[in-house]
């Protein structure tokens, strides 16, 4: 048999999940196949396209078990495009008139790489699909095997992404503390922005989250510290559509009668009816390598708190995004347990030569297996009809509607 060597990677965005994936291969590979070579790109595809890479030594497989304990990754995170060369060349990845997809392969190739593991979002194992694709149709074999990374929980078919559960807890202690700033000042409005581009799942999530930990509270009735103020009076997804007039009737009630008006957010909320209104008053919208518009520049919380902090009648308003917070986290047990059930597969998987992405098929029944690269999307929507949000909708005493 060809001498084997792994080599992984880290790319996009932060998740609660990506030094415990790293971890977790390191640790694997040490059990079942502790004479493999393994190698780290660092800051991604960055590190490919610029031979940056960590050999992984024996004092980092013993400790590898360390990476449980924190967030962000230990080796890295970029946002690159392989078949964008343009960006490549304007950032210095690669020269003018070469291929990203060549130059990364060839690397791969001349480190000697047979397995690869992505960890990342849609965008990070379809471009790893892309190379394997390049290699297979230039003679070198390599096998990709990605693990799935966001907190949105929005790539197609898989069930649940690593990371997001976490990000919901987080996301609910974050505002747990923030809450308390309706006890600063009388008719107060704070709206709690929460990622998710395409997918409410994870402002959903937490809302759930936070209503679950709220309900385990005792309070001291008569006093501004009661059930009130934990409260979540308007929830608004990417999914959902809403009459803001309405709306905001409904909503000056509460805050006529409780003093404060507390709104969870999720930052694709009416993402592209904003963007459409500042692209028709003649505004450029910036947007990265992958043609996403960068949404930290829209401030999608910022427009929902102009829009409903004058017909409220506030007198203080106040945006709290929970996103870099929640992102950063280590993995909590239940993405622990996910996380070490897919890396077991990918590595079961990658020495066999299976390429694809390991995760929950939603397809197949929930079945654990590597999923096809070709099946692999990202901006899955979130499901309005699932029970549990239908029980947050309820808690929350919001009337909704598809969007």
């Amino acid at each position: 048999m060809a001498k084997q060597k792994v080599a992984m990677l880290t790319a996009g965005g932060l998740a609660p999940c990506l030094s415990s994936a790293v971890g977790g291969l390191i640790e694997r590979y040490s059990d079942v196949a502790p004479d493999i070579e393994l190698i780290a790109y660092r800051s991604g595809y960055q590190g490919l396209l610029l031979a940056d890479h960590i050999a992984i030594t024996p004092h980092m497989r013993e400790k590898a078990a360390l990476l449980h304990r924190y967030g962000g990754s230990p080796i890295g995170n970029s946002r690159v495009k392989l078949t964008n060369a343009a960006d490549c060349v304007k950032r210095g990845l690669v020269k003018e008139g070469q291929n990203p997809l060549a130059v990364a392969a060839d690397r791969l190739a001349e480190d000697g790489v047979t397995i690869l593991h992505t960890i990342g979002g849609d965008d990070t194992n379809t471009t790893a699909a892309d190379l394997a694709a390049y290699l297979g149709a230039n003679g070198y074999d390599l096998t990709v095997v990605g693990l799935p990374k966001t907190v949105d929980n929005d790539v197609v078919p898989i069930r649940q992404s690593l990371g997001a559960w976490t990000a919901a807890e987080v996301g609910a202690d974050f505002f747990d503390n923030v809450s308390n700033e309706q006890s600063a000042a009388p008719k107060t409005l704070i709206v709690h922005e929460v990622m998710g581009r395409h997918s409410g799942w994870l402002t959903a999530a937490t809302a759930r989250a936070y209503i679950q930990k709220s309900s385990r509270n005792d309070y001291v009735d008569g006093l501004m510290m009661d059930g009130k103020l934990k409260t979540i009076d308007g929830l608004y997804l990417p999914e959902m559509a809403f009459d803001l007039q309405a709306e905001a009737a409904r909503l000056r009630k509460v805050m006529e009668t409780n003093g404060f008006v507390s709104l969870f957010v999720s930052e694709g909320a009416c993402l592209d009816a904003i963007v459409a209104e500042r692209e028709a008053a003649g505004e450029t919208i910036k947007r990265d390598a992958f043609g996403h518009v960068k949404i930290d520049t829209i401030n999608v919380g910022n427009w929902f708190s102009k829009q409903f902090a004058a017909l409220l009648g506030a007198e203080r308003s106040m945006v709290q995004k929970s996103g870099y917070f929640a992102r950063s986290a280590p993995a909590n047990q239940d993405d622990l347990r996910l996380i070490q059930g897919m890396v077991d597969l990918a590595v079961e998987s990658a020495l066999n030569k299976v390429s694809g992405v390991t995760g929950h098929d939603e397809a197949q029944k929930g079945k654990l297996r590597t999923i096809e690269f070709p099946r692999i999307k990202g901006g899955k929507h979130f499901d309005l009809s699932t029970k549990w949000f239908g029980e947050v909708m309820d808690v929350i005493g919001q009337k909704y509607k598809p969007a």
